[in-house]
């Protein structure tokens, strides 16, 4: 995408709930005196949308003029309680497959905080889609809830690439894929394989590893190591707001949401009710998302010039709104927005840094697959809720498992290897794992021997999920219980 001077680029505009409107309307007064090639085309979505009864908090006009601008502004939106069950954030995510969440987390001027002057500039690449924000969850006895973390290849490949691009369009040096493979060695573990694959197509960056949780931990001690992350769902979500804490906290966070249709670009904070309509609300978040936008679609003088204007307002420390101010001294958002207007055209002591175009991985529009050459089925696990002991239960199962295709190689317990007894002192809950083992591995889905066993166990005991144990070009595909031998 590009805009020229002469052209305007049209943008769906979602000024949000709460304070949404008052920074919509602020971010667009600075972009009106900058003359910044954008159309706006109003819509809505929010808090007044769950209460025209609409579930998804995004109705069907917005979405349509989303997919045919391809970009959007949006605000901070509620979901009121008792309107609505479903985000209208996640909807619009979910909606437009907008993968990528790209949080830039830069000091800024006249913004002091404790970290102030360790140089921290760097850009979290959050994938934004997959992960236990699927949303797939179960209640699978009264007391036991799943959550299913679903990774897939295609999902970290392309997170992994856009994290890449990214880099290249900022001419950044570093990225740094942060996950969990030291424990969720399948699904986390994908995405450090996948990274490992991928980095060598870009030779000219440097790249690392890290566990998630040393990278919280050296957020904190050493920030200004880090020049891009890129991370999984819910590693993203908790780190960026981190991040954001080290420069100042999410009432400056902006945010950009991209896919290979759509663009969507936000501020991080909420909707700030206690504020709503007293005129007080700082703009600074939604503004330096609207630069992004900018960046996005070619613009990049009128960003820069807009940028600057935002960082010289801040480093002067005039007009300041009261969350940039001491106490007692702050304005309201009006003068803020007058003084970023002033100062168009002037030049900060922090410059704006070098952009490029940021160009994604195009993904094909079909079912995602690959067969590999050899498959096998080893076995199933069957979950089943029970008060049993596991010594009891063991005995029972392995009792049904007779002269069937299957034997009864193990139970666990919330992951931890209960029969055969391993000596450990595990409390247990009525949820268990039984694993069965084929006596003779099958090609492809194995034999009917394995629904005659459910029914079997079904008919004694009462199960709630079933999982195929498989190996896969001669690699098992699943891991074992803690404990077990």
């Amino acid at each position: 995408m590009s805009a020229t001077p002469a052209s305007k680029t049209r943008v769906t505009a979602l000024p949000g709930d709460g304070i949404g409107p008052e920074v919509f309307e602020a971010t667009r007064r600075i972009f009106e005196a900058a003359n910044a090639p954008i159309e706006w085309e109003m819509a809505e979505a929010g808090a007044a949308v769950f209460k025209k009864g609409i579930a998804s908090g995004a109705p069907r006009e917005t979405l349509d003029s989303i997919a045919k601008n391809r970009l959007a502004l949006k605000g901070p939106l509620e979901t009121p309680v008792g309107y609505g069950e479903k985000s209208a954030n996640v909807t619009l995510r979910k909606h437009f497959e907008l993968y990528a969440n790209i949080r830039p987390v830069r000091e800024l001027p006249g913004i002091r905080t404790p970290f102030t002057g360790r140089g921290i500039d760097m850009v979290i690449v959050r994938e934004n889609v997959e992960d236990v924000y699927a949303g797939i969850e179960h209640m699978q006895t009264p007391d036991v809830a799943q959550c299913l973390k679903l990774m897939t290849r295609p999902g970290c490949e392309r997170i992994i690439r856009a994290a890449f691009g990214l880099a290249i369009a900022e001419d950044r040096k570093k990225v740094t894929c942060a996950t969990k493979a030291n424990i969720m060695k399948l699904t986390e573990g994908m995405m450090k394989r996948v990274f490992e694959q991928v980095g060598p197509d870009y030779p000219d960056i440097a790249r690392d590893h890290i566990i998630i949780d040393n990278c919280a931990h050296q957020l904190v001690i050493a920030p200004e190591q880090f020049d891009v992350i890129v991370t999984s769902n819910m590693n993203g979500d908790i780190i960026s707001d981190l991040a954001a804490g080290l420069v100042g906290g999410l009432g400056i966070a902006p945010s950009a949401n991209l896919g290979d249709h759509a663009a969507i670009f936000e501020a991080v904070h909420g909707s700030a009710p206690q504020i709503a309509g007293k005129g007080l609300a700082n703009p600074t978040a939604l503004l330096s998302a609207a630069i992004m936008m900018l960046r996005h679609i070619g613009a990049f003088e009128t960003a820069a010039t807009i940028e600057q204007a935002l960082f010289i307002t801040l480093a002067e420390g005039q007009n300041l709104t009261g969350d940039l101010s001491p106490r007692g001294h702050g304005v309201g958002t009006d003068k803020f927005v007058g003084q970023v207007i002033a100062n168009l055209g002037r030049a900060s002591n922090q410059p704006s840094r070098d952009y490029h175009p940021l160009s994604l991985t195009p993904w094909p529009n079909l079912t995602a697959h690959t067969e590999p050459k050899t498959r096998e089925l080893l076995g199933v696990d069957v979950f089943i809720e029970s008060d049993l002991s596991a010594a009891e239960l063991g005995a029972s199962l392995a009792q049904l498992a007779e002269g069937s295709a299957l034997t009864l190689d193990s139970i666990s317990n919330r992951g931890v290897q209960v029969w055969p007894s391993t000596g450990g002192q595990t409390f247990l809950v009525d949820h268990f794992d039984c694993r069965f083992m084929l006596k003779e591995p099958a090609q492809g889905n194995g034999p009917q021997g394995i629904s005659d066993l459910v029914k079997a166990i079904g008919q004694e005991h009462s199960w709630m999920h079933v999982e195929k144990l498989q190996r896969f070009d001669g690699k098992d595909a699943f891991e074992r219980p803690q404990g077990e031998a």
